[in-house]
């Protein structure tokens, strides 16, 4: 969701050299991205890890000779960070306590918590009378990323005229972001009768039981890729496929960003701030009383998801593979 920042970032400043400064587990989301230079690596579990990390790291900033530094981070660690980096113009939402640690504070109105993450990010350069352009997500791929990618669907069994449907049937942070995964298994299954269809079931480490339920339940059809990707390997798949089914979780925005038509199932979560952000992408979402609570875990029945049946999704799903529905 900070991609449409970095375009934006790009056009205020055209020849400039723009680093990102990001955590390895999500850098490789910004690879071949055209927007910045570099992708200097904030190693927490290593170089980086602890208060001394972090003076590492402010040093490894100052040796680059930044003249800005953009926070797309709340936190006050960023800002003080930039100032300790002794980056001259520091920008960034006045939050937590850090005004005093930036040259140009943006003030964060209540109202600009409701916005959508993207146009959030975004207005941290309108308040500094930048350029704010349109949020429209983007991820980019390689065309040697793409053939390896149908090279491992066809290596999978999938046929050449497969109808690739992918299923992401985890969350990350908690349970109470998840669709049932008997109902994934259930979809899937209905989803069968369509000549050649061929589900990958993606996930990360840990969801390989997950996988696996829902690959045992449909059959040879089903492969499960839980925790067997690399990110960009999962990108590169999730671009092949024809629809995407997914609980609320990254690889949404992963395909929201690579236009791929997908069905978002949502329950303790607010759209509001965290939809996926193409025209092609639908939520389903059944609104109960406590919802969203945004809580990792449900404490009570899981209500929200229970309320959304195989049908509803089933029904949608339909119609988006058959181009009835494109938006």
């Amino acid at each position: 969701m900070s991609t449409p920042f970095l375009r934006t970032a790009r056009k205020n400043f055209p020849h400039a050299h723009i680093t990102l400064l990001a955590k390895p587990w999500v850098a490789p989301v910004y690879e071949n991205n055209p927007h910045i230079d570099r992708i200097l690596s904030y190693d927490v579990a290593g170089r980086h890890s602890g208060i001394a990390g972090k003076f590492r790291l402010a040093k490894d900033l100052r040796k680059q000779d930044f003249d800005l530094a953009l926070l797309l981070q709340n936190a006050f660690e960023a800002a003080f960070l930039a100032w300790l980096a002794g980056i001259p113009i520091r920008l960034g939402y006045d939050t937590d306590a850090r005004k005093m640690l930036l040259t140009h504070p943006v003030h964060r109105y209540p109202s600009l918590k409701r916005l959508h993450q993207t146009d959030y990010y975004l207005e941290i350069l309108n308040g500094a009378k930048l350029i704010a352009n349109p949020a429209e997500m983007e991820i980019f791929i390689s065309d040697a990323e793409k053939i390896r990618a149908i090279r491992r669907i066809r290596t999978s069994g999938c046929p050449d005229s497969a109808c690739v449907i992918g299923i992401n049937p985890g969350a990350a942070f908690g349970t109470a972001k998840r669709w049932f995964a008997n109902r994934f298994a259930e979809l899937c299954n209905h989803l069968k009768s369509i000549p050649d269809a061929c589900f990958l079931v993606f996930g990360g480490p840990g969801e390989e039981e997950l996988g696996n339920h829902i690959a045992g339940s449909v059959g040879s059809a089903c492969i499960n890729l839980c925790g067997k990707t690399s990110l960009r390997e999962a990108i590169s798949l999730i671009d092949q496929c024809r629809l995407f089914i997914t609980n609320d979780s990254g690889l949404m925005h992963v395909a929201a960003a690579l236009n791929i038509p997908q069905i978002a199932i949502f329950g303790s979560t607010d759209p509001t701030t965290t939809s996926p952000r193409s025209r092609l992408s639908h939520i389903i979402r059944m609104p109960v009383a406590c919802s969203p609570c945004m809580k990792p875990d449900c404490p009570i029945d899981h209500r929200c998801m229970d309320a959304i049946t195989v049908d509803h999704v089933l029904g949608l799903a339909l119609e988006l593979l058959s181009g009835r529905r494109l938006s």
